[in-house]
Protein backbone atom coordinates (compact mmCIF):
# COMPACT_ATOMS: atom_id res chain seq x y z
CA UNK A 1 0.00 0.00 0.00
CA UNK A 2 0.80 3.78 -0.46
CA UNK A 3 1.44 6.15 1.95
CA UNK A 4 -0.35 9.18 1.42
CA UNK A 5 2.57 11.48 0.16
CA UNK A 6 2.78 8.40 -2.58
CA UNK A 7 -0.67 8.32 -3.54
CA UNK A 8 -1.01 12.51 -3.77
CA UNK A 9 2.34 12.32 -6.07
CA UNK A 10 0.78 9.65 -8.43
CA UNK A 11 -2.55 11.86 -8.40
CA UNK A 12 -0.61 14.99 -9.63
CA UNK A 13 1.70 12.23 -12.46
CA UNK A 14 -1.90 11.94 -13.72
CA UNK A 15 -3.28 14.99 -13.46
CA UNK A 16 0.30 15.71 -15.61
CA UNK A 17 -0.68 13.52 -17.69
CA UNK A 18 -4.57 14.82 -18.38
CA UNK A 19 -3.11 18.14 -18.68
CA UNK A 20 -0.50 16.69 -21.31
CA UNK A 21 -3.57 14.89 -23.12
CA UNK A 22 -5.62 18.55 -23.57
CA UNK A 23 -3.18 19.88 -25.42
CA UNK A 24 -2.87 16.57 -27.33
CA UNK A 25 -6.82 16.99 -27.86
CA UNK A 26 -6.69 20.45 -29.03
CA UNK A 27 -3.73 20.01 -31.56
CA UNK A 28 -5.69 17.02 -33.36
CA UNK A 29 -2.72 14.50 -32.29
CA UNK A 30 -4.89 12.06 -31.74
CA UNK A 31 -1.98 9.55 -31.93
CA UNK A 32 -0.34 11.67 -28.72
CA UNK A 33 -3.82 11.26 -26.98
CA UNK A 34 -3.73 7.40 -27.91
CA UNK A 35 -0.46 7.28 -26.29
CA UNK A 36 -1.13 9.16 -22.97
CA UNK A 37 -4.45 7.80 -22.28
CA UNK A 38 -2.49 4.29 -22.21
CA UNK A 39 -0.37 5.97 -19.65
CA UNK A 40 -2.80 7.82 -17.54
CA UNK A 41 -4.69 4.01 -17.49
CA UNK A 42 -2.01 2.44 -15.97
CA UNK A 43 -1.19 5.32 -13.71
CA UNK A 44 -4.94 5.11 -12.27
CA UNK A 45 -4.80 1.20 -12.47
CA UNK A 46 -1.79 1.65 -10.01
CA UNK A 47 -4.05 3.67 -7.54
CA UNK A 48 -6.81 1.74 -7.32
CA UNK A 49 -4.59 -1.20 -7.01
CA UNK A 50 -2.57 0.36 -4.32
CA UNK A 51 -4.22 3.22 -2.66
CA UNK A 52 -5.10 2.42 1.00
CA UNK A 53 -8.36 3.19 2.41
CA UNK A 54 -7.18 5.44 5.33
CA UNK A 55 -8.87 8.96 5.79
CA UNK A 56 -6.88 11.84 4.48
CA UNK A 57 -5.89 14.76 6.54
CA UNK A 58 -7.05 18.15 5.86
CA UNK A 59 -4.43 19.77 3.52
CA UNK A 60 -3.91 16.51 1.81
CA UNK A 61 -7.18 15.12 1.53
CA UNK A 62 -7.46 19.25 -0.03
CA UNK A 63 -5.02 18.76 -2.53
CA UNK A 64 -6.42 15.32 -3.26
CA UNK A 65 -9.46 16.79 -3.99
CA UNK A 66 -8.26 20.34 -5.46
CA UNK A 67 -6.08 17.72 -7.91
CA UNK A 68 -8.67 15.40 -8.93
CA UNK A 69 -11.11 18.28 -10.07
CA UNK A 70 -8.31 18.96 -12.39
CA UNK A 71 -8.28 15.90 -13.71
CA UNK A 72 -12.28 15.99 -14.41
CA UNK A 73 -11.94 19.48 -15.94
CA UNK A 74 -9.12 18.54 -18.11
CA UNK A 75 -11.56 15.00 -19.03
CA UNK A 76 -15.02 17.03 -19.70
CA UNK A 77 -12.58 19.17 -21.93
CA UNK A 78 -11.28 16.40 -24.28
CA UNK A 79 -14.48 14.91 -24.43
CA UNK A 80 -15.51 18.24 -25.66
CA UNK A 81 -13.28 18.28 -28.66
CA UNK A 82 -13.20 14.62 -29.16
CA UNK A 83 -16.89 13.63 -29.19
CA UNK A 84 -17.85 15.76 -32.13
CA UNK A 85 -14.75 14.35 -33.88
CA UNK A 86 -15.91 10.61 -33.58
CA UNK A 87 -19.32 11.01 -34.33
CA UNK A 88 -17.82 12.91 -37.67
CA UNK A 89 -15.24 9.67 -37.78
CA UNK A 90 -18.76 7.54 -37.33
CA UNK A 91 -20.88 9.08 -40.14
CA UNK A 92 -17.88 8.88 -42.49
CA UNK A 93 -17.42 4.91 -41.35
CA UNK A 94 -21.22 4.70 -42.13
CA UNK A 95 -20.98 6.30 -45.27
CA UNK A 96 -18.68 4.18 -47.27
CA UNK A 97 -19.89 1.02 -45.56
CA UNK A 98 -23.44 2.45 -47.07
CA UNK A 99 -21.84 3.42 -50.57
CA UNK A 100 -20.19 -0.23 -50.40
CA UNK A 101 -23.72 -1.99 -50.05
CA UNK A 102 -24.70 -0.06 -53.07
CA UNK A 103 -21.76 -0.51 -55.06
CA UNK A 104 -21.96 -4.71 -54.20
CA UNK A 105 -25.56 -4.72 -54.84
CA UNK A 106 -25.91 -2.68 -58.11
CA UNK A 107 -22.69 -3.76 -59.52
CA UNK A 108 -20.72 -0.78 -59.60
CA UNK A 109 -16.70 -1.09 -59.75
CA UNK A 110 -15.53 -0.12 -56.52
CA UNK A 111 -13.48 3.19 -56.94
Amino acid sequence: MMDSQEVISLYETVATITDQMLMAARNGDWEELIALEARCTRHVATLKANEAPVPLTGAVRERKVQIIQKILSDDREIRSITEPWMDQLSKLMSSVGTERKLNHAYGAAPR
